[in-house]
């Protein structure tokens, strides 16, 4: 058995990714804490990862998603998916079937597999990363399941807060990127521009937390202090407020149910702080309504959401489809489903289908024009 003084031992996928490199930060500040046993990345930054792995000399190392199903499938104590993108999939599937505490910031992963992944996990095995999963399972410390009424999610609204749909057709690459709070990496930047990620949000609360969808709501707060909060029956709230940054919910992945001291710096309390909270503009911004339906539609629809906007993202990257047609086009790949969402996931081999189908759907949209 190991000693409870050891270092934790740690595994992280997605190294040279905006999560994986603040993981390591924090594994370098608390080297008695945490001890890198396993590190993988997809292979677009060789160098930092060769660095890395020089640095930390972990047992395994590698590049691409098979290196990432074996890191996972390690003796661990930490398994952190930063991987971005469903690529994620089959390393959270391999981390919870070796009996690993999975650290997930690969949202895709879950809202992919939905059931599969879920019934795969034992209680308490999956530690959500994402800043708004971790400020709900901080705030739920404060009360049992039965007393919870609802979950409140916060946005910040992306760069593009208080525009309308008109306004939003003709804005460049160069401003979706350009986020108020958050330094993360393009593809998750681009989707909090559209708001797809905090649809993908509602979807993961969903499975991680069991609450029904008419249950988790979506505000928006642009300062990105609030990150969550909880509704208990009584008319309390709780809330969770830290800066924005992801080295708390990092940090706490890394040592649940433990905290890190000093994982970053705490609010200024000392100072003026206003926090505004405003209702989301479904009209202007529909990716989170349309996510709430995919996820009430269940089977391999969230699959098919993700995979189709993943395409679009990158055909708006190319500069092959203006931003409004991001989530157009992902409505238009679900509405001509039927015959794919009638399946459920009940293997992964499933799940991978319905994803490469909407992968093909949205390419051939965008390269018709069809939005």
């Amino acid at each position: 058995m190991q000693d409870p003084r050891d270092p934790r031992q740690i595994v992280i996928l997605g190294s040279t990714g905006s999560i994986g490199t603040q993981a390591l930060d924090l594994v370098r500040s608390n080297p008695d804490r945490f001890r890198v046993v396993g590190l993988t990345a997809g292979g677009s930054n060789p160098e930092l990862f060769a660095q890395q792995v020089a640095e930390f000399g972990p047992a395994f190392s590698g590049l691409g998603e098979e290196a990432s199903v074996e890191a996972a499938s390690m003796g661990a104590d930490v398994v952190l998916n930063g991987i971005t993108g469903a690529v994620g999939l089959r390393p959270t599937l391999a981390a919870l079937d070796a009996g690993n505490t999975l650290a997930l910031a690969n949202k895709e992963s879950l809202i992919m597999g939905g059931p599969l992944v879920r019934d795969r996990a034992k209680p308490g095995q999956i530690v959500p990363v994402d800043s708004e999963h971790s400020a709900i399972a901080q705030c739920l410390r404060g009360g049992a399941a039965s007393e919870v009424r609802r979950l409140v999610l916060t946005a910040s609204g992306g760069p593009f807060r208080g525009r309308s749909r008109a306004d939003l057709e003709q804005v460049s690459v160069e401003e979706a990127l350009d986020h108020p709070t958050w330094a993360m990496g393009p593809v998750i930047t681009i989707n909090s521009a559209t708001l797809v990620n905090k649809g993908l949000e509602v979807i993961e609360a969903h499975l991680l937390f069991g609450i029904p969808f008419d249950r988790i709501e979506v505000v928006v707060h642009p300062t990105s202090v609030v990150h969550s909060m909880v509704e208990f029956v009584d008319g309390s709230t709780l809330v969770q407020a830290s800066p924005p940054t992801m080295l708390i919910p990092i940090a706490l992945g890394l040592a649940w149910p433990d905290r890190v001291p000093d994982a970053a710096p705490p609010v200024d309390w000392s100072t003026t702080n206003t926090w505004e909270f405003f209702p989301l503009d479904d009209e202007a911004f529909p990716a989170v309504s349309l996510a709430r339906a995919a996820g009430e539609r269940g089977g391999v629809a969230p699959a098919v959401y993700n995979a189709a906007n993943e395409m679009c993202v990158d055909a708006f990257r190319r500069g092959a489809l203006p931003f409004t047609g991001i989530v157009d086009t992902v409505e238009k790949v679900l509405a001509t489903a039927d015959d794919v969402l009638s399946k459920q996931p009940l293997t992964v081999d499933d799940v991978l289908a319905a994803d490469a189908w909407a992968r093909t759907t949205a390419t051939q949209l965008i390269g018709t024009g069809t939005r």
